[in-house]
């Protein structure tokens, strides 16, 4: 089968890059597709600027070999195996009886679909009486005969804490509705917090959770926490752990959790439900819970990461907090960060995109900060704000609490120190210059 790739060029705030080289439970979007492709595609075409098949050749600069099985589909989505599977099967299928293609589709009534992945994008659109998605299968080369297949995400709802009743449904209960088969479009950086953690890393615990509604998988995880002397989300059937691993006794690993090569886990650090990437340091007394840490990050002593996403190289420092946030590569969190994840007056929580603040969809949200930034210490930021990439920020008097997006124009490196950016000392302090 031939894949044809639709590249999609818009740049995501506040990253500036495309959704193709952001991260996906620690793999660039264009790789964890390619991965999840592999079993089935062995030869590549790239187009750009269609929004159709049709238009394929005349956008593309080699010839699609005629009655070619073809998979096209566009390059900011996002789609796991289960559900990559589920379609292909259920499109082949339809293959054999009507020799028609077939396109991605949704039903009206799919949760997981209509309470997270509709907010903030324009790729899954209602035609008819389904939502569409610019996912193709092709058995015999392009053909204008297409026909939507409707695909069941399975959701399940599940909560992740008990709140009070304000902050939530009646219930009192915050909860997400996950899906065992995922699918996204990525066009805000709120996609990339549901992609790595409610579609990502939630979804594969509850793919676990449902194998163990069957016998035997829950008889072979008994056996092993038996033999290892564990408790059963600790033992090495619920918790992958790489090469060269240096995990302190005293730290506690419940899984289901993925754990990759020369990691260091100091003593006291909790890590619960997350994926951990290669040569990754999780400093004393650090938790991070329902997370994706990627390659290369340092996690100080007491730092806090909770449904919270770090690309590579990233770095948080002590008693810094981050919930349900993303942060981009090469970033510095200083010491003491908050990122608050609740409106306090009850009012949905909204973030830019395309220009205006559009609702998330999310009761709770915490916020996002692109490549390369410098975050000092000590500062509160509100829920969904952006801190632009390349941006520098110190804490200053009238400026610790973040309440509106920093872009890179207002970041701290340039031309400092100036008289507007120099804070006020009171009488008898000495001023501390930055150089």
């Amino acid at each position: 089968m031939i894949k044809i790739i639709i590249r999609d060029e818009t740049l995501i705030p506040p990253f500036n890059e495309p959704a193709r080289d952001l991260r996906v439970l620690n793999k660039p979007l264009w790789l964890f597709q390619r991965d999840v492709l592999s079993p089935y595609c062995a030869q590549e075409i790239e187009v750009k600027e269609i929004n159709h098949p049709s238009e394929i050749p005349e956008k593309v600069d080699q010839e699609v070999p005629p009655n070619q099985e073809l998979l096209v589909y566009r390059d900011n989505l996002f789609f796991d195996e289960y559900l990559l599977a589920a379609f292909l099967e259920s499109a082949k299928a339809r293959a054999q009886w009507e020799n028609k293609a077939s396109r991605i589709a949704f039903s009206r009534d799919d949760a997981a679909i209509v309470a997270h992945a509709l907010h903030l994008q324009d790729g899954i659109r209602l035609e008819g009486d389904v939502y569409v998605a610019d996912l193709w299968y092709f058995p015999n080369g392009l053909t204008d005969q297409i026909e939507p297949l409707v695909i069941d995400t399975l959701p399940r709802e599940i909560g992740y804490y008990h709140v009070p009743t304000y902050m939530a449904d009646r219930s009192g209960d915050l909860a997400y509705q996950i899906p065992l088969r995922a699918f996204l479009s990525i066009e805000n950086w709120v996609h990339l917090f549901i992609a790595n953690t409610p579609f990502g890393i939630v979804a594969h615990g509850a793919r676990v959770e449902a194998s163990l509604e069957r016998l035997w998988p829950l008889l072979r995880i008994l056996f092993r926490s038996l033999v290892e002397r564990k408790q059963f989300l600790s033992s090495s059937a619920m918790v992958q752990v790489g090469q060269n691993a240096q995990i302190d006794p005293t730290a506690i690993i419940q899984g289901p959790a993925i754990i990759g090569d020369n990691v260091v886990i100091e003593a006291g650090a909790v890590v619960t439900n997350s994926v951990i990437g290669s040569n990754v340091t999780i400093g004393q007394g650090a938790q991070v819970m329902a997370s994706v840490v990627s390659d290369g990050c340092y996690l100080h002593f007491r730092s806090a990461v909770f449904m919270t996403t770090l690309m590579e190289n990233a770095m948080v420092a002590q008693n810094a907090c981050l919930q349900l946030c993303v942060v981009g590569r090469n970033t510095f969190i200083g010491a003491g960060n908050t990122f608050t994840d609740f409106n306090l007056l009850g009012k949905p929580i909204r973030t830019l995109h395309k220009g205006r603040l559009q609702e998330v969809g999310l009761p709770v949200l915490g916020g996002c900060v692109g490549h390369n930034c410098r975050i000092g210490s000590g500062h509160v930021i509100y829920p969904a704000r952006m801190i632009e990439s390349d941006v520098v920020l110190f804490a200053r008097p009238g400026r610790q609490v973040i309440t509106q997006n920093i872009p890179f124009e207002e970041s701290d490196h340039h031309g400092w120190p100036e008289e507007a950016h120099k804070p006020q000392y009171p009488h008898g302090m000495e001023e501390v210059t930055y150089r």
